[in-house]
């Protein structure tokens, strides 16, 4: 007979000569299996992600990555996370998020310092772009630390390595024979970065860029349809300076195309300020050198030449044809209005962001090459 309080043996359980071999039978759950988690909220009436991965029948790193903006989450999952998350009055606790994940869910962009008539010291192209990149850093579940590059020997040290930022966009860089060994040396310690600039697989790093060649000729190739044959440039054309460079080529081609020879002469250095432009249109002139178009490799380049144009009486377009580049809102506003070649800022912040984005996922991020346009207005005499 069975005393009271022995566990139940059913026939199964008993080998050969009635030998126990599973003495204990656990109670069995009448309720169906659930594979999704077990619901938390009688415990604790705040919201919390696991509520939401329990209506959502999702995991919990699941609602993190939806929440956070990540693309490795699906569109109609993340919307149907967000509506529960909506619908819980769910806030999201970045701190805490951070230190389990060890990141800041921040970007930082980096402004190379830039001499300019106010005391912005941001080149205003960059300024275009600045928007762009905010919008598509936040879509991408990131907030945006803007500062200037205070080119010190270790950014990683600065921003990524402190946990301050995750990666770093950088916007501008001076002397790019100087600022390339950084460039390196970000490299080689595994910071994740991006930056506008010269596109070469030879550099360092991944960059987004224009295609400053095709640039360069689209605005000679219509200044060649105008009539014009003498067609000088301004702004540095060396490796220093490797997207004026660039532009400064793309001139050569359309005048090489068009069976017209090139004038070294008409090459003036010039850095992107207005200041700069009008010095190297002063010294064009005082060459005596005859030309009859420019080619400016930045609008503020081209809008400080026609301020040295009207100074010394030579009219534009009349005397000179003259057209800039980059598109920046003085550009329309100048006197005459310049005709330019547009860069293209807002898929310039998108490619930038998500570049570096990839970089954090672990996935490859090439560098990409982005189509200019020529914007024509009164200053070509077209």
């Amino acid at each position: 007979m069975r005393k009271t309080g022995e566990p139940t043996v059913s026939p199964e359980q008993q080998g050969v000569g009635g030998h126990i071999e599973a003495a204990i039978v656990p109670k069995q759950d009448a309720r169906p299996h659930d594979p999704r988690p077990h619901d938390p909220r009688p415990h604790d009436p705040r919201p919390t992600s696991f509520d939401i991965a329990y209506l959502a029948g999702v995991s919990q790193p699941t609602v993190s990555r939806a929440l956070s903006g990540s693309p490795m989450v699906s569109e109609g999952t993340r919307k149907r996370i967000e509506a529960i998350a909506r619908q819980l009055n769910y806030k999201v606790d970045k701190n805490a998020s951070s230190l389990r994940k060890r990141r800041s869910d921040t970007l930082a962009l980096l402004f190379f310092e830039d001499p300019t008539a106010d005391e912005s010291l941001i080149n205003p192209f960059f300024v275009a772009m600045l928007g762009s990149i905010t919008r598509h850093a936040k879509h991408a579940g990131f907030d945006l630390l803007v500062s200037f590059q205070q080119l010190s020997d270790d950014w990683h040290v600065d921003y990524e390595d402190s946990h301050k930022a995750d990666g770093i966009i950088l916007l501008g860089y001076g002397d790019y024979e100087a600022y390339r060994a950084r460039l390196v040396a970000l490299e080689a310690q595994g910071t994740h970065f991006v930056r506008w600039g010269p596109v070469d697989p030879c550099q360092p790093g991944t960059t987004i860029g224009s295609d400053n060649v095709e640039g360069g000729r689209q605005a000679a190739s219509h200044l060649i349809a105008l009539g014009r044959q003498r067609i000088a440039f301004l702004g540095h054309a060396s490796g220093h300076y490797p997207e004026f460079h660039g532009r400064y080529r793309g001139v050569e081609q359309a005048l090489s195309a068009a069976g017209l020879a090139s004038d070294a002469a008409l090459q003036m250095d010039a850095i992107t300020t207005e200041d700069a432009g009008a010095e190297a249109a002063h010294r064009l002139l005082d060459q005596g050198i005859g030309f009859d178009a420019i080619v400016a490799a930045s609008d503020l380049i081209a809008i400080g030449a026609m301020r040295a144009l009207a100074a010394r009486g030579v009219s534009v377009p009349a005397d000179v044809a003259i057209v800039g580049f980059d598109d920046i809102p003085a550009a329309g506003a100048s006197t005459p209005p310049l005709t330019t070649v547009m860069q293209d800022t807002q898929r310039a912040g998108q490619y930038l962001v998500d570049a570096v984005v990839s970089q954090l996922l672990g996935k490859p991020s090439g560098s990409r090459i982005l189509p200019t346009r020529l914007v024509v207005r009164k200053s070509c005499g077209s």
